[in-house]
């Protein structure tokens, strides 16, 4: 029985590697929890990269309270943090439910095709920045990550599958455009 499963599996996993993307739309296993979620290599490609552009949106608004006075920045901070996490960790389901192996994504995020990710000099700017010059910079790059968030989701919405991945871009593109108008109107003030 054991040999049997493991010839489907491989056989799956060989077709799904081939495949076209309208071939490759739906994957079962003969997991005893059911058949798996439809998806795509477009949408596994969006989970894989989005969770680590979520983390560092998270690790860029973890430090505003410690070089932040502004009562609106800290609080903006907090809520992209609060609304980023549970995002990254519905992705992680998405990906272990469809037995993808979560990538490790290392030193900056180096070599990843992501828009918008925070270079390492920007990074290192914020890092030693205090008051209304760390809120500029601040908001400046986090409405860059989030247009490139946005960019990422919108990508997902018109090459993706899963109707649930799709949603969370939908999701997305609605929370971190309105973010992004809250942050602009932040720096005109």
């Amino acid at each position: 029985m054991a040999v049997v499963a493991a010839f489907a599996t491989a056989a799956v996993v060989s077709s799904c590697a081939t495949a076209t993307k309208e071939d490759r739309s739906v994957h079962s296993s003969g997991m005893s929890t059911g058949a798996v979620a439809a998806h795509d290599a477009d949408d596994i490609q969006f989970a894989q990269l989005m969770i680590p552009h979520h983390q560092q949106a998270i690790e860029i608004a973890a430090i505003v309270p410690g070089r932040s006075t502004n009562p609106t920045v800290i609080a903006l901070a907090e809520k992209i943090a609060a609304e980023q996490q549970p995002e990254i960790s519905t992705m992680k389901a998405m990906l272990v439910q469809w037995d993808v192996k979560l990538e490790s994504h290392e030193s900056g995020h180096a070599g990843m095709a992501m828009q918008g990710m925070v270079d390492d000099a920007t990074m290192v700017k914020l890092d030693n920045l205090r008051g209304a010059d760390f809120d500029t910079l601040w908001l400046q790059s986090m409405i860059s990550h989030h247009q490139g968030a946005i960019a990422m989701a919108k990508t997902e919405i018109a090459d993706g599958t899963s109707p649930d991945l799709i949603a969370l871009a939908k999701n997305i593109v609605t929370a971190q455009q309105a973010e992004i108008d809250q942050m602009k109107q932040m720096l005109g003030a």
